[in-house]
């Protein structure tokens, strides 16, 4: 394998990109290994001392004139230009946590200033070295973290810009200089505080390509201005957290084309608006997500009438006998279903297998002492052919009295049944008290994963 040509490897090695310890044992091999894994580990910043060192003379220099030391040791890559991922609060507090650890009796003025000298001068180098980012991460509101925007270099490196992460009060002028370069950005994440700095509408307004869009409200603040410069936009998926707060919903309307809707609020009022979308018809529409609390049963079977056909994946917290008969009459499509289904709500399980017959996952809450080898017989003896994950959601005061014997009786089942597929069996939440902490139970497992028959719990 080590004679492979650069073009192979590099192939092979992307599949590495989130095992950054395989990755950094490539970089010990041999001289090509090396010089094709550290473009894939840097990717994201991966050691901030090594990055400090990287800074070109000038730098250097600057920074030994106010009194900070640096290694002169030139390094052995540009790593900077490797990096297509950039949080500048990240960069911020490893350079001032690298700074406290080299003077730990510096004072804490003089730590805030060395921070924002260092700061500047490794923005400097990642806006002259980095050919085009992809993801930017921008958290503070504060004119150093976002002063970068003016340096030389900054046109080329956030050309390209795909995804965008930030505050809705970072520094005005960022927003305004970013809308001027950036255009084509397809992920924005925005979180809203009390301020909306001026220049994020044109920034909105200015993309070309917009797809996906994640909204956090942390305070009340008006969105008027942001909701009209993204209604010309066709998302694909779009994520609004309101916790507590309350957004308008009415212009999810406007977006017709969407495949992917989460909705999360601490409270059901918030979906007051929710009833002006039950006749719209989202024709893309695959996945639907309440976090929290969700629209009123009427509202949404409403929706669910028009738009469940469509629908693979379906995730609610709470549920009753009404919403549940119209997920089972108006979805019959779906792949994954998250509902309020209770771990003595048999009838209503094996309801959802006889008419769900794609259905491939199912999450149960399970409450107080139960067994589940009821729930067990249904799944082996009801599910779907293609049915291969059940999900078990445990509270606080869930205590499972599953015996042995009736835990393989169940894999048995399951070893018998035409599709053979793993099965994944997950629990979730409480699991001190649940039925793979008993000793016994334990050894069955080990034995059907195996087999093949479950995967690892």
């Amino acid at each position: 394998m080590s004679q492979l040509p650069v073009e192979c490897l590099s192939e092979i090695f992307e599949y590495l990109e989130e095992d950054k310890d395989t990755l950094r044992s490539c970089l010990l091999v041999n001289r090509l290994w090396c010089r094709v894994s550290v473009r894939i580990l840097w990717r994201d910043i991966w050691n901030y001392k090594t990055l400090i060192t990287s800074l070109p003379n000038e730098s250097k220099n600057f920074l030994h004139e106010n009194g900070i030391s640096i290694s002169s040791k030139p390094p052995l890559f540009n790593y900077a230009s490797f990096c297509k991922f950039l949080s500048v609060d990240d960069v911020n507090f490893e350079i001032r946590r690298h700074l406290k650890q080299q003077r730990k009796s510096i004072s804490p003025q003089n730590l805030n200033d060395n921070t924002y000298i260092v700061l500047q001068e490794i923005l400097k180098l990642f806006m002259s070295q980095i050919s085009c980012l992809n993801k930017l991460f921008i958290d503070s509101q504060l004119e150093q973290s976002s002063i970068f925007i003016s340096y030389p270099g900054t046109r080329v490196c956030l050309k390209n810009l795909s995804e965008l992460h930030c505050f809705s009060d970072v520094y005005p002028p960022f927003f305004n200089q970013l809308s001027q370069i950036s255009h084509n950005i397809q992920l924005l994440d925005i979180s809203f505080d009390k301020i909306i700095s001026n220049g994020l509408t044109n920034l909105i307004s200015a993309q070309q390509n917009l797809k996906y869009l994640e909204m956090y409200q942390y305070d009340d603040c008006d969105l008027t201005d942001i909701i009209t410069s993204l209604i010309k936009h066709n998302l694909i998926k779009l994520y609004i957290y309101g916790g507590r707060r309350y957004i308008p919903l009415y212009f999810i309307a406007k977006f017709t084309n969407l495949q992917e809707l989460i909705l999360s609020f601490f409270k059901s009022d918030a979906f007051e608006d929710f009833k002006k979308l039950h006749r719209i018809n989202f024709s893309q529409l695959n996945s639907l997500e309440f976090k929290h609390e969700c629209p009123k049963n009427e509202s949404l079977i409403r929706f669910l009438e028009i738009n469940g056909r469509n629908l693979r994946n379906f995730f609610i917290n709470k549920s009753d006998d009404s919403l549940n008969s119209a997920i089972i009459k108006f979805c019959p499509n779906l792949r994954r279903l998250f509902t309020g289904l209770k771990i003595d709500e048999f009838r209503t399980v094996k309801m959802f297998f006889n008419n769900c017959r794609y259905l491939e996952s199912i999450r149960i809450n399970c409450y107080g002492c139960f067994s589940e080898k009821k729930l067990f017989e249904i799944v082996a003896n009801y599910s779907p052919k293609n049915f291969n994950e059940l999900v078990l959601h445990h509270s606080y005061n869930a205590r499972s009295g599953l015996i042995p014997n009736d835990l393989e009786s169940f894999f048995v089942s399951w070893t018998n049944r035409i599709s053979q597929q793993p099965l994944s069996l997950i629990i979730i939440g409480e699991d001190v008290h649940s039925f793979k902490n008993n000793w016994e139970n334990q050894k069955i497992i080990e034995r059907y994963i195996r087999l093949g028959i479950i995967k690892s719990l």
